[in-house]
């Protein structure tokens, strides 16, 4: 099964409303607590979770960009909907006011330019590649 064409992003976008609409949590409170070598303390609360989840589906957002076609273009278009649908309910609902939500924003706003801008210069360099072939004439 291909991914592309389907925003990862659409996933921990998802999993925030779920959580968020169905049994409102407390996206700040402690999930873990790990001691460190150091003497320190690492907490990790769900909203630190599901960012990490939404980092690491970037990581697959920006591999994806980097193929040329018109998938590739139907898979940006459909990553700018989810930024801007994510934009709309940070803006206008009250259960997405939250610094979890802000972060998945602004992973999502950097999915959009990051996923153009690495398309853009995969397609220079394959046309300064095809470019560059002597041209034989009979």
């Amino acid at each position: 099964m291909s991914l592309i064409g389907f925003p990862l992003l659409l996933i921990p976008f998802a999993i925030y409303n779920i959580v968020a609409f169905v049994m409102p949590v407390n996206w700040t409170a402690t999930l873990t607590t790990v001691h460190m070598v150091s003497g320190g303390e690492w907490t990790m609360s769900t909203g630190d979770l599901l960012v990490t989840l939404s980092i690491l589906l970037l990581t697959g957002e920006v591999l994806k960009s980097t193929r040329i076609g018109i998938r590739t273009v139907v898979d940006h278009a459909l990553s700018l909907i989810v930024f801007l649908a994510m934009l709309v309910e940070f803006l206008l609902v009250k259960q997405a006011a939250s610094g979890t939500f802000f972060l998945m924003l602004v992973i999502s706003f950097v999915d959009v330019l990051g996923g153009f801008a690495v398309t853009l210069r995969s397609a220079q360099r394959d046309l300064t590649v095809e470019g560059t072939l002597p041209h034989i004439s009979s």
